[in-house]
């Protein structure tokens, strides 16, 4: 059952598309060259520094946070958790400098679950990877580099200009890849890269606009999820994969692949019906990944507050 938009919607978008991104240009460019003039082991200091800040200036992140782990946890946060996550989020932004300049070498990553995909990209077979605000979303884009593997992601960049002009002018190849989604012409492009043997990546917690939802359980407490990222992939007709890049503490990450539909074999099953089950088996994914690595989700807004 699809529910309307609510009054956090204005303007037809979201709450949290109406966040303006903290910091500025200026910040980040200066961020990045020390990053990469001083390197990761130094800078990190720096990092420890910026995660205090935002803990102490930003009431709003704070209380999204503190809503979450205390759900994720099973237990009141504590300021030392709350400090924990924003640190973590920090951190996956600081490691981006390093992993879009091809420096991956710095990092202990760990795969599981790669080999049915690796399998596809061997047969120059197409799918839709969906993701989350999860851990690191580069750490899988640069392991496609790394494996030699032909990927994209959709997403909206209008909520991270000022951080995607820095990381492009660290390396303007890694994010060629990026498909704008909210353009007229994004699902032919979508359609194309898949046809072509992409994989293509879907951050698909979030929706922008007016788009359709269904109310399940995450984390005990009925939440709102979009069906739209999973009714595009009924309508292609490709597997979807759920994915994690799981920030694990230091340099290591740990990169997660799920099987959870594969829509070029369903046949016969009302389509809203299937819609729904597979989005079910997402969050259950999700919740199962916040609950191993409950630092790691990176929504600090009020996520449970339409559902309410």
């Amino acid at each position: 059952m699809s529910e309307p938009t609510t009054a956090k919607q204005r303007d037809g978008k979201p709450e949290w598309m109406q966040r303006k991104e903290r910091g500025s240009l200026l910040l980040l460019q200066l961020m990045s060259r020390i990053s990469l003039v001083f390197g990761r082991r130094l800078t990190r200091i720096v990092v420890y520094g910026i995660a205090l800040y935002f803990l102490l200036a930003a009431p709003a992140a704070r209380r999204a946070s503190r809503n979450y782990l205390g759900r994720a946890l099973q237990r009141p946060a504590t300021w030392a958790d709350l400090y924990r996550h924003i640190l973590a989020f920090a951190s996956t932004i600081h490691d981006r400098f390093y992993l879009l300049n091809d420096q991956s070498g710095l990092f202990d990553i760990q795969v599981f679950g790669v080999e049915p995909i690796v399998d596809r990209q061997r047969q120059n077979l197409g799918m839709l990877l969906f993701g989350a605000h999860m851990g690191s979303f580069e750490i899988l884009l640069t392991h496609g580099r790394t494996g030699s593997f032909n990927s994209s992601v959709a997403m909206y960049p209008e909520n991270a200009r000022l951080l995607n002009r820095t990381l492009s002018a660290i390396n303007p190849e890694a994010i060629t890849g990026i498909i704008g989604l909210g353009r007229f012409d994004s699902m032919l492009t979508i359609r194309h890269k898949l046809e072509t043997g992409s994989i293509v990546g879907v951050l698909a917690d979030r929706a922008a606009g007016p788009d359709k939802y269904i109310t399940l359980p995450f984390l005990g407490v009925p939440a709102r999820f979009p069906t739209g990222p999973f009714r595009m992939a009924a309508m292609l007709e490709y597997p979807v994969y759920f994915m994690a890049g799981r920030y694990c503490g230091a340099n290591r990450y740990e990169v997660h692949f799920e099987p959870l539909i594969d829509f070029a074999e369903v046949t016969g099953s009302p389509r809203d019906a299937v819609v729904r089950a597979a989005l079910q088996k997402y969050v259950a994914a999700l919740e199962r990944h916040c609950k191993a690595a409950p630092y790691n989700w990176f929504n600090f807004f009020e996520f449970w507050e339409a559902a309410a």
